[in-house]
């Protein structure tokens, strides 16, 4: 217990990144291009001192927001700022004003001068209303989780269309939050076509990133829209498709360039990867299939994010297989499982098949064992010595068969046609030539079975074995 009479704990460890400080929110210029860079809260000129701020609400586990509160203490720091000390508190209900109540705001100030802190981050989220009121009070920033998140997405932003999707979240954040910050505003006077008291700089802000929101829509529904035809494109022709998930920082990256030398940039810091990259691997049967990694998910992964980068998490919606990388070394394994499921469920991705993949067998191989072994069908491995590899992608391959049908076909020779479309739809396994044509042994999918109905021969079998 602190003089304050609050509990305050300094962080486990001072982790070390690049220099920054958090400050508030600038104002956002709407940008006339969509590969213009998003805002961002840091000014890299020193490491500003943060307090730490969390709530347990009612009966909610108290281990828990210490877990929670070790996360943020990191995201903290990958946002380029130190966190100094931690102040928690357990009440039934945030309280409206201030989310922690008027007492515990004194304690936070009086935390926060007496360490020299600049900012306080809140493990929960705060309304824009709640922000305003605290920062009024403890005369300094007041961020919550989700800030410093978009923060470090900002940070991170490399391709035009993520920096587009960040800087959507951002102004869906922002807009919300805009307030006056002073007594005089300007105002635009009255005029032909402009009658009336004026509009306050407030409205103007408004209105031109309500305008940004929406060319930022736009242009990403057109990628959106690009994105489905090649994913159409690529149904056409039967290549499975699959995708690599799993909590920030588990080593999805290391893992697809493990399979496909794909060469993607590897940081051990959260968020490393924001844009979707995908490679062409071939199985251990000869199939080929595309791969993808996308974006890392988090607990409290803020909805402004999920929404905006739909466009790169399609890759996870569509997807045939989902690679559900897990860091077997973590403290709370199951937890990232779930929060990892939140959002899968979120997007829309909640039935597609799942493959768990526990990773960094060789930081805790007793760990990533004994994972494995309580949830059958899924793999131990190292993305980073390649241990396991080749099961995964015995595993990878099984289960892929297993969403298609082996189909025997005869085919007249003058429907060439119907064999090129098999070529190009399937995996062509067998073929000879009759008097009449080609018998062929074919894998595709139910699609692709559909559309060859006619020229089949054999009984309609799923999943079958055949040529493995």
């Amino acid at each position: 217990m602190t003089a304050y009479g609050t509990t305050l704990k300094m962080p486990a460890c001072r982790m070390t990144a690049i220099q920054g400080r958090i400050r508030r929110s600038p104002t956002v210029v709407a940008s006339a291009s969509l590969a213009v860079r998003p805002p961002v809260f840091i000014d890299r000129t020193f490491r500003e001192r943060i307090v730490l701020a969390g709530v347990t609400l009612g009966r909610a586990d108290a281990e828990a927001t210490d877990a929670s509160m070790d996360e943020l203490a990191r995201l903290v720091d990958t946002a380029g700022a130190d966190p100094v000390a931690r102040v928690l508190q357990q009440r039934e209900a945030p309280d409206r004003a201030t989310y922690v109540g008027q007492g515990k705001v004194e304690e936070l100030r009086m935390v926060s001068e007496s360490l020299d802190a600049d900012t306080v981050v809140f493990d929960n989220e705060l309304t824009p209303a709640q922000q305003g009121n605290l920062e009024a009070s403890l005369k300094r920033s007041a961020l919550d989780r989700t800030a410093v998140i978009l923060d470090i997405f900002a940070q991170n932003a490399s391709s035009p269309e993520g920096r587009a999707q960040v800087e959507l979240a951002q102004l869906r954040y922002r807009l919300p939050r805009l307030r006056r910050s002073g007594k005089t505003f300007s105002q635009q006077g009255g005029g032909i076509g402009t009658r009336g008291p004026g509009e306050t700089q407030l409205e103007v802000d408004r209105r031109r990133l309500m305008r940004r929101v929406t060319r930022l829509e736009s242009d990403l529904r057109r990628i959106r829209k690009n994105r489905s035809t090649q994913s159409k494109a690529r149904r056409r022709t039967s290549n499975r498709a699959v995708a690599i998930v799993g909590y920030t920082n588990a080593g999805k990256s290391t893992l697809l360039n493990r399979l496909t030398d794909a060469g993607v940039l590897v940081q051990d810091r959260l968020f490393a990867t924001l844009d979707a990259t995908t490679r062409r691997l071939k199985l251990p049967g000869g199939e080929a299939v595309y791969v993808s990694d996308t974006v890392g998910f988090i607990r409290k992964l803020p909805h402004q994010l999920v929404e905006a980068f739909k466009s790169t998490l399609d890759v996870v919606v569509e997807a045939d297989l989902l690679v559900h990388v897990v860091d077997a070394s973590d403290a709370d394994p199951e937890g990232s499982i779930a929060a990892v499921r939140t959002v899968l469920e979120e997007i829309g991705a909640g039935e597609v098949p799942e493959l768990y993949v526990f990773n960094k067998a060789d930081i805790d191989p007793a760990a990533a064992k004994r994972l494995a072994e309580r949830d059958p069908g899924s793999v131990a491995v190292s993305s980073t010595t390649g241990e396991g590899i080749d099961d995964l992608l015995a595993v990878v391959a099984r289960r892929l068969r297993r969403q298609t049908i082996a189909a025997e076909l005869a085919v007249p020779y003058d429907r060439g046609d119907v064999l090129a479309m098999a070529h190009r739809e399937g995996e062509v396994m067998e073929s000879t030539e009759t008097e009449s044509g080609w018998r062929i042994l074919v894998r595709v999918d139910e699609g692709s079975a559909g559309r060859l109905a006619e020229f089949r021969i054999d009984q309609p079998s799923s999943g079958a074995e055949v040529g493995e």
